[in-house]
């Protein structure tokens, strides 16, 4: 509410409590303790902060110098809070007043300050209580998109969009009786209305521009063209503020008409790869809508760059989602959206859309999706459109497509990892067995120094044994005989383990040293010392006194 003379002189009466604190600051205060008081005000629900009144009753205008550029100081609240903090600036006969309104904090998700979460105890701060902290975290469990939207109508309601959605469930159920219902008892059966009151739900996939704007201005997305990184207005840039089913389908069309295919030969065959793949970005867009933070301020982004897409979403991951297990654990932010989604086929079950998007990416040879950058205000998803490696994707083409249609996200994973020559982690190993048996990878060396190729017949079919060569390694007399000669040439000085581990740079040490043990049992080098600094000699170089030293 904005404040004017005679709210300044009515809240001289009021008592302070959880949505008003007041503050002389004559002449200073510090930006820092600004910043802990609106948080702890947005942890309580929100507020407003007054500066230039009296604390103490009766309370009378004292005037405040403080904050003279109070546009300036939103800024920097906003920058550090991430809520959409507003201000009065009242000239009132005994002084300036100015007043910040507080949001409160997104449902679930109290704001900290260098790691602390306030709250206010009297005149002072102090840290939030474990049990307080508790329920509001336990908070992320309501679903805002069915929460009712006061004063919405079927007239706020864009028929296209109904008519598109009937159309898509009606195809989804194979429900021909969908095609005859009134329009409010289709959306009474797919819960858009709950006991004759319209959701936000059906506002936000359902409401026409004028309606969006009234009720919920920050629902909308933005889609811009950019040809490279540089600032400034963006090529192409349109504004969705109106209902998701409205505007779908025009997404897709404006990153397709700059979806440039990537072609490589396959033998015979051009293999074609577009840079975007359409599923994925579909996918991408459903989970930005269906998981977004609806009572945060900004609006979801869709940057599209020449080989890349960036998608940038209000609201963090849901409580106890993070990057590591996006893939195996799905909490929708907005259940009753996610739900109408699946009614009508575009998504079929939780948490299959990110497997798809996983699959698809590693499928045709590009990174897999990238959430770095996502923090507890905003998600941030990077869509990698390079095909990285050509050669990946004519070693799916040979494995089949009937095999690969049958791998998990998991086999797909686990290709990708040793594709790219990294350690598998421990709870994908369990599909490594598998992946063996049909022949796509084989096993090499024991122990710790048991690593995991792409299978000979995959670089054999590529026309790169000499590929297969390098990364299966020398056999293991191959390594004996190199480290036999090493240390006959250095003769003279001996060789310490260290030297002996550059001339087998892919083994580990432990994998040396068997090595080494083996050559001594056969009677063909000696060390002299003990530890890692111990120096190998041939057997040419015994003396006796070593040889008793030996026990030999």
């Amino acid at each position: 509410m904005k404040w004017t003379l005679e709210q300044v002189n009515t809240a001289l009466t009021s008592e302070e409590g959880e949505h008003l604190e007041f503050k002389e600051a004559k002449n200073n205060f510090h930006f820092e303790k600004l910043i802990q008081y609106c948080a702890a005000i947005a942890n309580e629900g929100g507020g407003d902060f007054v500066l230039g009144i009296t604390d103490r009753r009766p309370r009378r205008v004292v005037g405040t110098k403080t904050f003279e550029q109070p546009e300036r100081t939103r800024s920097g609240l906003i920058e550090k809070l991430h809520i959409n903090i507003t201000f009065d600036e009242i000239m009132h006969p005994d002084g300036r007043v100015l007043v910040f309104h507080i949001p409160p904090c997104p449902t679930g998700t109290p704001i900290p300050v260098n790691g602390v979460y306030w709250q206010r105890q009297g005149d002072n701060l102090i840290p939030m209580s474990p049990d307080r902290l508790r329920a509001i975290f336990a908070e992320a469990g309501h679903d805002f998109s069915a929460d009712i939207c006061p004063d919405l109508t079927i007239d706020d309601l864009d028929p296209r969009a109904i008519e598109d959605f009937r159309k898509r469930w009606s195809t989804k159920s194979n429900n021909r009786t969908l095609e005859t219902l009134s329009r409010e008892q289709l959306l009474t059966d797919a819960e858009a209305i709950q006991d004759g009151q319209y959701t936000y739900a059906s506002l936000i996939l359902f409401g026409t521009r004028e309606a969006m704007g009234k009720h919920l201005a920050q629902a909308e997305t933005i889609f811009e063209y950019r040809s490279g990184n540089a600032s400034g207005p963006a090529q192409q840039r349109e504004e969705f503020r109106q209902g998701f089913f409205t505007y779908y389908d025009r997404i897709w069309e404006l990153i397709n008409a700059r979806n440039d295919v990537q072609h490589f030969q396959s033998g015979l065959f051009i293999l074609d790869v577009p840079t975007f793949s359409e599923d994925v970005i579909r996918e991408a867009l459903l989970n930005a809508i269906s998981h977004r933070d609806y009572q945060l301020g900004g609006s979801v982004f869709i940057r599209q760059y020449p080989r890349r897409l960036r998608l940038e979403s209000p609201g963090g991951f849901p409580v106890g989602v993070n990057e590591s297990n996006i893939l195996y654990k799905q909490s929708p932010r907005n259940r009753r959206i996610a739900d109408i989604f699946s009614k009508c086929g575009l998504v079929e079950r939780s948490g299959q859309g990110m497997d798809r998007m996983f699959k698809t990416n590693i499928r045709e040879s590009k990174h897999i999706p990238d959430f770095s950058g996502t923090d507890q205000y905003q998600v941030t998803l990077t869509l990698d459109g390079e095909v990285r490696d050509p050669r990946f994707l004519e070693y799916l083409e040979k494995v089949g497509r009937e095999k690969v249609d049958l791998f998990s996200t998991d086999d797909f994973l686990v290709l990708d990892l040793i594709h790219r020559e990294q350690s598998i982690p421990k709870f994908l190993k369990s599909r490594l067995q598998s992946l063996m048996n049909i022949g796509v990878i084989e096993r090499h060396g024991r122990g710790r120094g048991v690593k995991y190729i792409l299978s000979r017949s995959c670089y054999t079919a590529l026309n790169q044994k000499g590929v297969y060569t390098r990364k299966k390694g020398l056999d293991h007399e191959t390594n004996k005989a190199l480290l036999l000669k090493h240390i006959q040439e250095n003769e003279k000085f001996g060789s310490r383990l260290k030297d002996l581990c550059q001339v087998l740079p892919s083994l580990s040490y432990p994998q040396v040293q068997s090595l080494l043990q083996q050559l001594k049992s056969e009677g063909k080098i000696h060390k002299r010392g003990k530890t890692r600094a111990a120096l190998w000699y041939p057997v040419s170089t015994m003396n006796p006194i070593s040889e008793i030293k030996e026990g030999k």
